[in-house]
């Protein structure tokens, strides 16, 4: 009997490597939309802080309330700004979300080959080693008989 041998082995590991890149990448990708998120939040929450400040000040003056008007206008365009990274990194997102499903379909495809391959050599392992005892069977009984 010989040991199991896949031959597309390498081939195998480099797909499987390619498999763990892509994931890195789809984490990394993930984790740019999510900090996007965590910075629009952030800048709405210091807008809506900025605004409760100056509402709470006993007497607001006209400086006070353009510098909030600006604050605000500031607060809109980064916002913007912030949405349209976010769609951008969203798309990125979804497009390397798809290069790693292809590059695990391409995977799962060869394990699913090499299991096959190796259920096809143990069978034949086993249909060996039956035909050997068979035989062994019948030259002992070969031998007993005469």
């Amino acid at each position: 009997m010989t040991c199991f041998h896949f031959r597309l082995q390498k081939v195998l590991e480099w797909r499987q490597k390619q498999l763990e890149l892509e994931e890195v990448r789809l984490k990394q990708q993930a984790a740019t939309v999510s900090n996007l998120d965590q910075a629009s939040v952030e800048l709405q929450s210091t807008g809506l802080k900025a605004e409760l400040q100056v509402r709470s000040y006993p007497s607001v003056s006209g400086y006070d309330l353009a510098a909030l008007a600006g604050f605000r206008q500031y607060v809109q365009v980064r916002s913007r700004d912030l949405a349209a990274r976010r769609d951008e990194a969203q798309k990125s997102l979804e497009a390397q979300q798809n290069v790693m499903l292809e590059a695990r379909r391409r995977c799962r495809l060869l394990e699913r080959l090499k299991e096959r391959r190796m259920s096809e050599w143990q069978a034949a392992c086993d249909r060996e080693l039956d035909e050997l005892a068979s035989e062994s069977f019948l030259a002992g009984w070969v031998r007993r008989e005469s």
